[in-house]
C-alpha cells in the first residue's frame, strides 16, 4: 500500500505540472530563459526574440517578456500584442487576490514539488514598467493620449500588488509563529545580504519623470508637478530632474516650494523661446538574473527529533556593471543621470518576499521528507528510493522574474536651437526633430555594442 502511496504522489505531483513545462518542474526559470538572457547582453535582440522559451512560466511573465523583448527588436505590433496579453491576466489574478493570498501556502503542486509551480505574481516594480513599456509603445505610434491612460494604470496597480503583498506577508508571519519556526526562518533571512531601503529601490524614478513629461505635453501641468517631484525624490542628485522640478515649480509660481528648492539647486534660468527641448531616456544594459542557492535550515520532524534541511532559494549574485560611453548629440557627448536603477528594485523586491519564500519552502521540504521517512520506517527500500530521488530532483528556487528589463536607465536633457540633429553611438544613429517651443522625446535601449531607439515630437512646453 505504501508503494502505491509513493506512487500516487509522486503522480499527483506530475499532474499539477500538467499545464507547465518540464523545466518548471526539474529545473528552473534562470536556466531555461538563459539563451535569451545572454542574447539580450549581448544586444543581439532579433535573437533574443528568436530563443525566448515557449511559455515556460504562464501569461503574464512570458507575456512581459516577449513585450520588452520585442520592443528592442523593433517588433512592436508583437510587443503589444505580447504586453496587452499580460495586462489582461494581471487583471484577472488581481480581480483573485483572495485565492491567490490562500494559494501562496496551499496550491497543490507547489506542496509536492516546488515554487514554480505556483502562479506567477509580477512584483510591484514588474507592474510598472509592464504599463511603462505599453505606454511606450503607444508613443512610438504618436499616440499620446493612449501612452497617458498607461501611467495613469501604473499607480493603481502597483497599489493593488502593494496591498496583496501586505497581506500575504502577514499571512506567512502568523503562520511561521504558529508553527513556531520564527528563529530557524530568521536565521536563513540573515544569511542574504541586506539591499537597504532607498527609495530608489522601492519606487521607479524612470516611470514618475516619464508620466511627467507626458503630462505637460498634455498641459496638465499640476500632475506632471506631483510626479516630477516623485522623480527628485527618488533621484534627489540627478540635475536634469532637479531643473525640472524647478522650472515648474517657478513657472507655477509653488511660493512654497521655490525657496527649498533654489536654495539646493539654484535659480532657475529660462532658456530662449527660440530652442526646444530634448528629453533622453536612455535604458542601458540588461537587469541580473535571479540564481539558485543552497541554504541549511533547523527544524523538528514529526518525532520531535531535529533534522537539517536543505532549501534551494532565489538568490542575487554581484554581477560587474557595464559603463556605456556618453551618447553624441551631432557630434557633441551628451552628459546623462541615472533616475532608475532596476537591479536595485529587484534585489530589494526579492528582499521583501523572502519571508514568504523561506516560510513556504521549509514547510515543503519537511513534508516532502516525511513521505521519504515513512517508506524507510515500513522497511519500503523501492518507495525511500523514489521519494528520495523525487524530493531532490524537484526541489528547484523560483527564480522567476522580468530577465528582458534594463539594468538602469539614465536621462539626460538640452534646450536647443530649432532644427534637425542625430543622436548617435556605435555607428548607430536616430534622427532628432527639434521645434522652438516643443518637447522632444528620445527613447534610447543600449545593450552590448548595439542600440536601438526613436524619437517623437510632443506637445507645447
Amino acid at each position: 500500500m505504501l508503494k502505491h502511496a509513493v506512487v500516487a504522489v509522486l503522480s499527483l505531483g506530475l499532474v499539477a505540472c500538467a499545464n507547465l513545462s518540464t523545466q518548471s518542474l526539474f529545473s528552473h526559470y534562470s536556466a531555461a530563459n538563459s539563451k535569451t538572457h545572454q542574447a539580450m547582453q549581448q544586444g543581439l535582440y532579433q535573437q533574443a526574440l528568436d530563443v525566448l522559451p515557449d511559455a515556460p512560466a504562464g501569461e503574464i511573465l512570458d507575456g512581459m517578456e516577449k513585450g520588452r523583448v520585442g520592443f528592442v527588436a523593433g517588433q512592436y505590433p508583437q510587443s503589444y500584442g505580447a504586453l496587452q496579453s499580460a495586462d489582461n491576466a494581471v487583471k484577472e489574478q488581481q480581480r483573485q487576490a483572495s485565492i491567490q493570498i490562500s494559494e501562496g501556502f496551499n496550491q497543490v503542486g507547489s506542496l509536492l514539488t516546488n515554487d514554480n509551480m505556483i502562479t506567477y505574481q509580477p512584483a510591484d516594480y514588474e507592474l510598472g514598467f509592464l504599463h511603462l513599456y505599453l505606454a511606450l509603445n503607444y508613443l512610438q505610434q504618436r499616440d499620446l493620449g493612449g501612452a497617458l491612460v498607461e501611467v495613469r494604470r501604473a499607480n493603481q496597480v502597483q497599489e493593488a500588488a502593494k496591498r496583496l503583498r501586505e497581506a500575504e506577508l502577514n499571512k506567512a508571519a502568523k503562520e511561521a509563529r504558529r508553527k513556531g519556526m520564527e528563529q530557524n526562518l530568521g536565521a536563513v533571512l540573515a544569511r542574504y545580504p541586506d539591499v537597504g531601503s532607498q527609495l530608489g529601490n522601492i519606487q521607479n524614478g524612470y516611470l514618475f519623470f516619464l508620466s511627467g513629461v507626458l503630462y505637460e505635453a498634455d498641459g496638465d501641468l499640476n500632475s506632471a508637478y506631483i510626479d516630477y517631484k516623485r522623480a527628485l525624490a527618488v533621484a534627489p542628485n540627478n540635475p536634469f530632474v532637479a531643473e525640472t522640478v524647478l522650472r515648474l515649480a517657478t513657472r507655477m509660481r509653488m511660493d512654497q516650494d521655490l525657496p527649498s528648492l533654489q536654495a539646493r539647486y539654484g535659480i532657475y534660468q529660462a532658456p530662449s523661446a527660440s530652442t526646444g527641448r530634448v528629453v533622453v531616456f536612455d535604458e542601458q544594459g540588461v537587469v541580473s538574473a535571479k540564481d539558485g542557492w543552497r541554504l541549511p535550515i533547523w527544524l523538528t520532524d514529526s518525532r520531535g527529533d531535529g533534522v537539517i534541511y536543505n532549501l534551494a532559494l532565489p538568490y542575487y549574485g554581484n554581477p560587474s556593471k557595464k559603463v556605456y560611453s556618453p551618447l553624441q548629440l551631432n557630434g557633441k557627448p551628451l552628459v546623462d543621470s541615472t533616475v532608475a536603477n532596476v537591479d536595485g528594485m529587484a534585489r530589494y523586491s526579492l528582499q521583501e518576499d523572502l519571508p514568504v519564500i523561506v516560510l513556504r519552502q521549509a514547510l515543503r521540504v519537511a513534508a516532502k521528507n516525511e513521505v521519504r521517512k515513512t517508506a524507510a520506517r515500513k522497511g519500503d527500500d523501492i518507495g525511500n528510493v523514489l521519494t528520495n530521488i523525487f524530493n531532490t530532483l524537484t526541489e528547484q528556487p523560483d527564480t522567476r522574474s522580468w530577465q528582458s528589463l534594463p539594468a538602469s536607465v539614465a536621462i539626460a536633457q538640452q534646450d536647443i536651437a530649432a532644427g534637425q540633429y542625430a543622436l548617435a553611438w556605435n555607428g548607430h544613429q536616430i534622427d532628432v526633430d527639434v521645434k522652438a517651443g516643443r518637447t522632444t522625446m528620445v527613447w534610447v535601449s543600449r545593450q552590448g555594442n548595439q542600440l536601438t531607439g526613436w524619437s517623437v515630437l510632443l506637445g507645447n512646453n
